[in-house]
């Protein structure tokens, strides 16, 4: 994951804030309690991408001694696979 917990925890606020100002959603439980739901959601998201880079690590770690007698570039092979897995399951990163 890219951004701390401090900066996500600080867009959970700004978002709860502007939604609720705004008038755009309508709350009837406390703000803090829309600022967690917020962050968990962020915080899911970013994790798509991390959990998709451990997957796609342990799929060549299990084939490391092909590529290395391939001459294969490993973080290449690493960007190809990940835009395979990407494009068919339709993640969004």
């Amino acid at each position: 994951m890219r951004l701390t917990n401090e900066m996500i925890e600080q867009m959970s606020r700004k978002a709860t804030k502007a939604l609720l100002d705004s008038g755009q959603i309508i709350w009837e439980d406390t703000p803090e309690k829309l600022e967690s739901i917020i962050n968990h959601v962020i915080t899911q998201d970013l994790m798509v991408e991390d959990q998709l880079n451990d997957e796609v690590k342990t799929l060549l770690e299990s084939r490391t001694k092909d590529y290395e007698r391939d001459m294969m570039d490993f973080s290449r092979v690493f960007q190809m696979v990940k835009k395979k897995l990407v494009r068919e399951r339709g993640l969004i990163l």
